[in-house]
Formats: structure tokens, C-alpha cells, sequence
């Protein structure tokens, strides 16, 4: 059976209004885009958004990295960042740190999340969108996804799943990269991923299937800007049942928000709320930070949805509790941890900051 590649490829091309949402311009211009460049490319595309980041689920046969679909979903993006100038909407064409494509696209503002696999009997897969954070914030899901039983019961009674995941987690400072064999090096993982904003899971594989189970965008705009330009605003595939977790277990994580980085300016600590695609329009403080899983059946490379799953009511209880988070951590204005710490802030008004002060620093006697 010939391999299916699903590539997630999401950029901020242009807010509207603010950074709270995407025109429908700008969405109608990638999908025309892709429909038109994208035969003989494409199996199959979704195009869909979170908050103000636009995310082009893409189907087809040529593998991880191909550079005819990473050229297709940038000039997709060049299409929209010129529906985006016309309406002189704010931050037009911010994600996109060069004028001209390379080659691949990693490395030039977008994230990038790709897998390659044989479709099984049945391939059901959540696409997950997050706004206003950093790829950081898939660190603790995955976990309790694929590392923790009590969230998932898979690992306990499913034999396809008893022998655990192996975990590739990024260093972002360093460029560097580890794999953790789970469960028994779960500790291990945990002093890593333990700091999102450094250590990032990028790939988690079944070590029963020998099987890619989940990927994400790890990228960092800042550190490839050598500025602030915006929060990451990552973007994860995970495949579900039959040896991975249940569409309900993949979920489940996000039934009790937890605290990620990013909201306003990017610079502060804020609750991750699940939320419907209609709901995923971030305007509390630029905020909160907000998650949407959309779900496909895939089957011959076509992609059968989407399942909004976030805007169940059962989900409801946990949009409140991210409420409550908020209006708490906003209640800290700009103390620590709502605001981030220093070295987080590198790439704002700190540095010009302390070199005004830096005639008024003096030893302490």
C-alpha cells in the first residue's frame, strides 16, 4: 500500500481585526491557491484558522519535506498577505521573515507539522491549532496522551500500546535532539519537557507499530528573527485508535486547561482554553491563549471532515476554569508569572530598557 503524507502548515499573514481573527479574503484566497496550483500535487486540503493564524491541512503522496508543497503553501501565504495589505490589516505578512522562497520552508516563519504513513483500516486523526503560544504548550498533552494511564486507559489494557511511545523532544537553544524511551525513562522526559520553553516534544512513535503517532511545529519565530514578531502559535497532528490513543483519550488532556506562554505580547502566562473554530477569536487581553482540534477520517488520502471537537458542551466546564485562570493571572497586571520572566523578554522593550538605564547602574557597596 502506497505511503499517504499529511502535511499542517500554518502562518500569521495579516489579524483582522488586531490579532483576533482571519478575514475571509485572506481564507479564500489560500483556498483558491491551492486549488488552483495544488492539482496534480494535492490528494486532498483543508483550510481552516485559529485566532488570527491561518493553517493549510494538505493530503498527498510526495513525503515529509517536499519542496514543491512547501513552495505551494508559501505562495498560498503570498496570496493572503496581499488580500491582507489591501485591507491594510495589522501585521500583514509578519510570519513571513523572507521575500523569496529557498527551497523548504522551514526555517522562514511558518510552522511546520508533517508525517508520512500507510493509512490502516480505519485513520482517524486530530489536527491541533493553538493561537497566542508556543510550541511549549504540546509538551504537557502529549505526555498525558501517551505517558500517562491515568488520562489514557490504552496503555493499560490495549496490547497494541502496553509497551509505550518513544518521545524525540528538540532542544531549541541548542539544536539539539533526544529520544526517551517511555515508560521507563519517563522521569527523564519529565526534567526535560518539564521546561517548554526551551524543550519541545517534536514526534512521538508507537514502540509496538514501530509507527509515527503524533508530530508538531517546533518552530521559534524569535530565535529566527533575531526579534519579536509574534508568538508561534503552533500547530500538531495526532493519529488515533488502533493501537494509538482513543479519539477521546487524545482530548482529554485539554478537559483541565493548563498554563502555557504567550497571550498578550506574547509576553505573559496564560490558561490554554479549548474552544470551537467559531469561538477561536482571542480578544480578553489578546487572550486567552486558545486551542481547536479538528478531526478527519482519512481514506485514500482524502480527508473525510472536519469534526469540530472543542465546541462540545462537554468541554464547556473547562472554558469556565480558563475564565477563572484568566481573571486571576490578569489580577498580577505586570508582576511575575504572569508576565514572563526576564529571559523570555529578550526580544522586547528590556534590552532598550536596560541600556537607557546603564549610567545608572552602580556596584552595590
Amino acid at each position: 500500500m502506497s505511503k499517504v503524507t499529511l502535511s499542517v502548515i500554518k502562518a500569521d499573514v495579516g489579524g483582522f481585526v488586531g490579532h483576533s481573527s482571519v478575514h475571509p479574503n485572506l481564507l479564500a484566497a489560500a483556498k483558491d491557491h491551492l486549488e488552483t496550483r495544488g492539482k496534480g500535487l494535492l490528494t486532498d486540503f483543508h483550510v481552516g484558522h485559529v485566532g488570527d493564524d491561518i493553517e493549510l491541512i494538505m493530503t498527498h503522496s510526495l513525503g515529509v519535506d517536499n519542496e514543491d508543497i512547501h513552495k505551494l503553501a508559501w505562495d498560498a501565504f503570498l496570496a493572503a498577505t496581499a488580500e491582507a495589505k489591501k485591507l491594510k490589516l495589522y501585521g500583514a505578512g509578519q510570519d513571513l521573515l523572507s521575500d523569496s522562497f529557498s527551497g523548504n520552508i522551514k526555517g522562514m516563519g511558518p510552522g511546520v507539522a508533517e508525517m508520512e504513513f500507510e493509512e490502516r483500516t480505519s485513520e482517524p486523526v486530530i489536527v491541533f491549532m493553538a493561537d497566542k503560544t508556543e510550541p511549549g504548550a504540546w509538551n504537557y498533552p502529549l505526555y498525558k496522551m501517551f505517558a500517562d494511564p491515568f488520562n489514557t486507559a490504552g496503555l493499560v489494557i490495549d496490547p497494541k500500546m502496553h509497551k509505550g511511545f518513544d518521545f524525540e523532544v528538540h532542544d531549541l537553544i541548542e539544536h539539539k535532539k533526544v529520544v526517551f524511551h517511555c515508560p521507563e525513562e519517563i522521569y527523564d522526559l519529565l526534567v526535560f519537557i518539564g521546561a517548554p520553553g526551551r524543550y519541545c516534544v517534536k514526534s512521538v512513535y508507537s514502540r509496538t507499530l514501530g509507527e509515527i503517532a503524533a508530530t508538531s511545529s517546533t518552530q521559534r519565530l524569535n530565535l529566527m528573527a533575531g526579534r519579536y514578531v509574534g508568538k508561534d502559535d503552533p500547530v500538531m497532528i495526532v493519529r488515533c485508535q488502533s493501537g494509538m490513543p482513543a479519539v477521546g483519550e487524545a482530548l482529554e488532556p485539554f478537559s483541565k486547561p493548563h498554563i502555557v506562554a504567550g497571550w498578550m505580547r506574547g509576553s505573559h502566562h496564560g490558561p490554554l482554553m479549548p474552544c470551537g473554530a467559531r469561538e477561536a477569536i482571542p480578544t480578553r487581553f489578546d487572550g486567552p491563549p486558545r486551542v481547536v482540534a479538528l478531526g478527519f477520517q482519512l481514506c485514500g488520502g482524502k480527508l473525510i471532515g472536519p469534526q469540530d471537537f472543542f465546541a462540545d458542551v462537554a468541554f464547556d466546564r473547562a472554558r469556565q476554569i480558563a475564565n477563572e485562570m484568566a481573571d486571576y493571572f490578569r489580577s498580577m497586571g505586570p508582576f511575575e508569572p504572569h508576565r514572563l520572566g526576564l529571559e523570555e523578554l529578550e526580544y522586547t522593550t528590556m534590552p532598550d530598557v536596560l541600556k537607557r538605564l546603564a549610567g545608572r547602574l552602580v556596584p552595590i557597596e
